[in-house]
């Protein structure tokens, strides 16, 4: 009775073990590849639990995801002769897990196989390109190119690149200096010309002001001198109405302005004699010159 139980147990505690070595689950960003002594027999894509044969059949997983993959730093020629230092990486995900293990095996041997081919593509295409395209204009559209072309010849590993990406492009040490130089006399050059530019259109802004100023102050004179002439002859006219309506009172108004005008204290010296025309005012309120007997 014994011998029976242990029969019993020994059975099943085999089929749980062929049945725990049966089973396994693919997981959503996973795809199974399933071997019999090595040789491909399905490929699995749709997560879930699966089955197996146990003790003949083995699984390998194999990641659905976009993977990173670093290339060897590398110099470059381009196409107008100037060297660079490249330092690059790609982005690939892993489309065909059979045609991936024939070729590839595993993960860890995409750098050995699948790097070069990108490092290659890499050097064709910037290499045709001038240094400007390369770190400016066209680099996008560059790192696209590769892309394609290292799709198109890596069909068969099973993969496909998604990205390509510059991580660094650097001119070599011993051209930095030439290259600083160079930049170096564009910026002083542009410098120059703008400095030009401004001496230009200050001497052109200094001339127009001059100009307008000297426009402002002959108008100016010319309308002082108008305003001054008025005035002249209107006092012209106020001291001939004047004389005109009394002309003993328009002398003697003009000889006391003659008079303050000549007689001012300081160095004001003159030699006349008292009985001078001069001061006929002072022998005469009237202003009659004395007779020839008062003489």
């Amino acid at each position: 009775m014994r011998a029976f139980f242990a029969f019993v147990l020994t059975v099943l505690g085999l089929a749980a073990v062929a049945l725990y070595s049966s089973a396994f689950i693919v997981h959503q960003n996973e795809q199974a590849l399933v071997l019999r002594f090595g040789n491909p027999q399905q490929v699995l894509t749709e997560p879930g639990l699966k089955w197996k044969v146990p003790f003949v059949d083995t699984v390998d997983f194999f990641d659905k995801r976009i993977l990173d993959l670093d290339t060897v730093e590398q110099e470059v020629t381009a196409s107008d002769q100037q060297r660079l230092i490249v330092d690059a990486y790609a982005r690939y995900r892993i489309t065909d897990s059979l045609k991936f293990y024939q070729n590839v095996r595993d993960k860890e041997r995409v750098r050995q196989v699948v790097g070069p081919l990108i490092e290659s593509e890499i050097r064709r295409v910037l290499g045709s390109a001038t240094l400007q395209e390369v770190v400016k204009d066209k680099r996008e559209g560059l790192m696209r190119l590769i892309a394609q072309q290292v799709n198109k010849e890596g069909r068969d590993y099973g993969l496909e690149v998604v990205d390509v990406r510059i991580k660094r492009a650097d001119l070599p040490k011993e051209n930095l200096v030439k290259v600083y130089d160079r930049m170096k006399a564009d910026r002083v050059r542009e410098a120059t010309e703008l400095r030009a530019q401004g001496e230009a259109e200050n001497n052109r802004i200094r001339a127009n002001a001059d100009r307008q100023v000297t426009v402002i102050k002959a108008e100016a004179t010319q309308k002082s001198d108008q305003i001054r002439g008025d005035g002249e002859a209107e006092r012209n006219r106020i001291f001939a109405d004047a004389f005109g309506r009394d002309p003993d009172f328009f002398r003697f108004y003009r000889s006391m302005q003659a008079y303050t005008e000549a007689i001012k204290p300081g160095d004001t010296r003159m030699l006349l004699t008292p009985d001078s025309e001069f001061f006929r005012y002072f022998q005469d309120p009237n202003g009659r010159a004395p007779s020839s007997s008062q003489r």
